[in-house]
């Protein structure tokens, strides 16, 4: 079994900073894994967020948070991050972290957070 911790939400004003953290465990879990982050607003479909490779090498992000929110790894922690930068009131939501096992198919996630709530003032 694989438990995934999501951190560092809160409230922040628009044009803050945030920085999320996910920290992975469990026996089965392997630094083999991808990672991604989605994210839930109110009333809303949850949507893709930002996605990394086991290694750290390969990340994606959506377009309407390119170049404001960056995803990196640290496999000696077995944690993921999401620095978000330049905040936007539409970036409210709950950010949910995700694991995928090695040869899934894109966004096919195996296990996920229970989320942690990031709300941005206007």
């Amino acid at each position: 079994q694989v438990q995934l911790v999501e951190s560092g939400g809160g409230l922040v004003q628009a044009g803050g900073s945030l920085r999320l953290s996910c920290a992975a465990s469990g026996r089965t879990f392997s630094t083999y894994y991808s990672m991604a982050w989605f994210r839930q607003a109110p009333g809303k479909e949850r949507e893709f967020v930002a996605r990394i490779s086991w290694i750290g090498r390969d990340t994606y992000a959506t377009n309407s948070v390119k170049g404001r929110f960056t995803i990196s790894r640290d496999n000696t922690k077995n944690t993921v991050y999401l620095q978000m930068n330049s905040l936007k009131p539409e970036d409210t939501a709950v950010y949910y972290c995700a694991a995928a096992k090695p040869g899934n198919a894109l966004y096919e996630y195996n296990y996920w957070g229970q989320g942690t709530q990031v709300t941005v003032s206007s």
